[in-house]
C-alpha cells in the first residue's frame, strides 16, 4: 500500500510544495514544530534512510541542503536543524526545522499555521530555492 508521501507525490493528496526535482520533493509539514518546518523526501518509496542506495541517499542530502539554505533565507531563525526519525511514515523523510531555541526540536509542540500562511511560506521558500 502506498504511503501518505507517495500519495502526495502522485497528487492524490494535497501539499504545500516548496521544491521539486525529478527524484525529490520538499513540502511543508502540516503539523510543524515551527513555521517553515519542511519535509524532504525521495520520490522512490523506501522505508528506512539507510536502505536507500548510496546515490539516492547522497542526492537527498544535497537536495535537503539546498532546501535548508532557502529556508534560512526566508524564515527568521538562528539555524535550520535536520532530523531523520522515520517512525511516523514508512517513507524516508528528512525534517528541516527552523530553530531559534532547543525546544523547537521537540516533536511534541506544534504551531498553528493557517492555509494562507502555509501558501505564503511555501511560495517564499520556493522562490528562494529557485534563486539559489
Amino acid at each position: 500500500m502506498a504511503s501518505v508521501f507517495s500519495k502526495i507525490i502522485s497528487g492524490e493528496l494535497p501539499s504545500y510544495k516548496v521544491a521539486e526535482t525529478e527524484e525529490f520533493l520538499a513540502f511543508l509539514d502540516i503539523q510543524p514544530n515551527t513555521k517553515g518546518h519542511t519535509l524532504c523526501i525521495p520520490k522512490v518509496e523506501v522505508d528506512k534512510i539507510f536502505d536507500l542506495d548510496e546515490e539516492t541517499y547522497m542526492g537527498l542530502m544535497a537536495f535537503s541542503r539546498k532546501v535548508a539554505l532557502a529556508i534560512e533565507k526566508t524564515i527568521p531563525c538562528k539555524r535550520v536543524g535536520m532530523a531523520v526519525v522515520g517512525l511516523e511514515v514508512p517513507h524516508v523523510h528528512v525534517h528541516l526545522i527552523p530553530l531559534n531555541k532547543m525546544e523547537d526540536t521537540r516533536f511534541d509542540k506544534k504551531v498553528n499555521v493557517s492555509s494562507e500562511e502555509f501558501q505564503k511560506i511555501a511560495a517564499n521558500i520556493n522562490k528562494a530555492y529557485n534563486d539559489l
